[in-house]
């Protein structure tokens, strides 16, 4: 099972081939209850392998049913005694990846020229993405969360103890130690490239010092994996090391308030509700932001609710900002070439979800999407975008 996160969505857009079958459900987590997981599976599959058949009636039986195959091939007993909230499957052809969901999903089957994702983003997007920073003097570790989920990420050359950051040699036996420093700092306090010497005595000074030297490194190594990212970083640690940090730091989101905690004593679903919290107003902040410039925006041509003109934006790379209904649909066909948009009160053959569609162009040409229940919707409305131009 993979990990939600932005960079999955992307790929579940880029891997969509053929007719892509999206599978949604419900599900039990624990006791006897979770005997109704396998049933419902079953259920919606049927309903799967029939809608597959009248969107692509060319399949033979035969055909059908090696779609199907792996997901059949799921449907275990162990495999349902490990559930969420709810359960999402994406299949097309030679391809499927599936999502143990912590939230409740209602049960629903689409089968398109592309992936229903719509149901995911609230866990995506202004529900937040955001990093926990771990610190010990004997380990490292970074951890990525969203609102509803977390977990450890491996990141190539992070040194994982102040021993290795420094490179202690044979000399630190006797006080001494050398440590290769990096270039290109902006941090004021940054030695210049080379070598750095220093008395390892125990002297309280000495130690701090050191310690910064680790924080250094530390802070090198994440500058890459944490390029062009925008999402807030927590620290957790005890007391004196979180402002050492500070110090050290050149990532512009690292967040003011951290953990004051030794990090060897939580677990990543206790950290994750200390980070929560500490997070939580940032993205609160940011989508009212991004309602507020919306509503400035309201009496001009670059903010509009309206469904027909929406469409053709987030196809053509127009859409800067999208608030979109979650739970709610819309039945028809976009053709970016003719520009031609039908629309139907029920789907119809070849039609897909528009503001599923249009979410999902909008992220893919760099846009921002809220997917947030109806009255949050600015106006009210299915959907609503502030526009590039």
């Amino acid at each position: 099972m993979n990990q939600l996160s932005i960079d999955e969505l992307r790929d579940l857009i880029e891997q969509a081939q053929g007719a892509c079958v999206s599978i949604y459900m419900p599900t039990v987590k624990l006791g006897a209850e979770t005997q109704q997981n396998p049933i419902r599976f079953k259920n919606v599959i049927k309903q799967a392998e029939a809608k597959l058949q009248e969107y692509a009636p060319e399949l033979k039986n035969s055909d059908v049913s090696e779609y199907f195959q792996a997901a059949h091939d799921l449907d275990r007993e162990e495999f349902w005694q490990h559930q969420n909230e709810g359960f999402a499957l994406f299949i097309s052809e030679n391809f499927l990846r599936y999502y143990c969901l912590p939230i409740a999903v209602d049960e629903m089957v689409v089968v398109s020229d592309r992936f229903h994702l719509k149901p995911l983003m609230p866990m995506l997007t202004g529900d937040g993405q955001f990093y926990v920073l771990a610190l010990s003097q004997q380990q490292i570790r970074l951890f990525e969360g969203t609102h509803y989920s977390i977990h450890e990420v491996e990141i190539e050359g992070l040194p994982q103890s102040i021993e290795e950051a420094l490179q202690y040699d044979e000399t630190a036996r006797e006080g001494q130690f050398r440590q290769g420093t990096s270039s290109g700092n902006t941090g004021a306090q940054r030695q210049k490239a080379g070598s750095y010497h220093g008395q390892g005595s125990p002297d309280r000074d000495d130690h701090k010092r050191d310690i910064l030297q680790y924080f250094y490194v530390i802070d090198g190594v994440l500058q890459d994996y944490l390029k062009n990212q925008q999402a807030p970083l927590v620290l957790v640690g005890v007391d004196y090391l979180l402002p050492l940090y500070h110090e050290a730091n050149t990532y512009p989101h690292l967040l003011d308030e951290g953990i004051s905690e030794s990090p060897k004593v939580l677990q990543s679903e206790e950290l994750h509700t200390a980070a929560w919290p500490i997070v939580e107003p940032y993205y609160t902040q940011a989508q009212q932001a991004a309602v507020d410039y919306y509503q400035e925006l309201s009496t001009t041509e670059k903010a509009t609710s309206a469904f027909n003109d929406i469409i053709p934006a987030a196809y053509y790379g127009r859409v800067e900002q999208l608030f979109v209904a979650v739970g709610e649909q819309k039945w028809g066909t976009f053709d970016p070439e003719t520009s031609e948009l039908h629309l139907h009160p029920d789907a119809e053959p070849g039609d897909e979800d528009l503001l599923n569609a249009a979410a999902i162009q909008t992220l893919l040409n760099g846009g921002v999407v809220y997917a947030v229940n109806q009255e949050e919707v600015p106006d009210h409305a299915l959907v609503a975008a502030v526009l590039r131009y």
